[in-house]
């Protein structure tokens, strides 16, 4: 069961993750490199890609 559960949370966090580089003001290969380094190695493309990743240009 707590794996189930841990599956869950990395597929929300990597679904996340690609929402928010497709959505993202970057060039088409770099939402492409983004995206297949987050579906290839799911917990450590999405801790590079908060640490690394596109960021908003959206003021709050």
């Amino acid at each position: 069961m707590p794996a189930i559960f841990l599956s869950l949370i990395v597929l929300a966090c990597s679904l996340y993750a690609i929402l928010q580089v497709v959505t993202s003001a970057e060039t088409t290969v770099n939402k492409t490199v983004w995206t297949l380094l987050i579906l290839i190695v799911p917990v450590i493309g999405f801790i590079i890609w908060v640490v690394a990743g596109p960021r908003s240009t959206k003021a709050a």
